[in-house]
């Protein structure tokens, strides 16, 4: 009887602390960037996402995993405290690809009280000799 009162004690301690602890929340500026039209001629694009650690804890970024080779994200590898920005670059190269419309995702793996999510770019690579 003892054994169970001392489990049942510990259950709802460990579940008061973990309910306790601080959580990290992030919100972006934007979550998909339209780079428009350019040109075969220069595949190479980049934009930035900027996010807001909104919640009470540090923010850490696991990874970030594009939905294609020719898609590359970097981003903000320390910890972002509440309330402070971090960012994620992501470079679209099309060298190779057959021109036209383009999305791709960026799925990103968090700390944060949503654990995943997406971010998306989008455009239009025009070819080589289109005007």
């Amino acid at each position: 009887m003892k054994k169970l009162t001392l489990y049942t004690l510990m259950l709802i301690m460990s579940i008061g602390y973990v309910s306790a602890q601080a959580k990290a929340d992030i919100k972006f500026d934007k979550t998909i960037h339209n780079f428009g039209t350019f040109s075969e001629n220069n595949p190479v694009v980049s934009c930035v996402f900027t996010f807001t650690n909104v919640g009470d804890g540090p923010l850490v970024i696991h990874q970030a995993v594009a939905s294609c080779g020719c898609t590359v994200p970097e981003y903000t590898q320390e910890p972002v405290m509440p309330g402070k920005t971090g960012t994620i670059k992501v470079t679209y190269n099309g060298t190779g690809k057959y021109p036209g419309y383009f999305k791709k995702s960026i799925t990103l793996r968090t700390n944060a009280k949503t654990e995943m999510m997406r971010i998306y770019i989008e455009g239009t690579m025009k070819a080589k000799d289109e005007k």
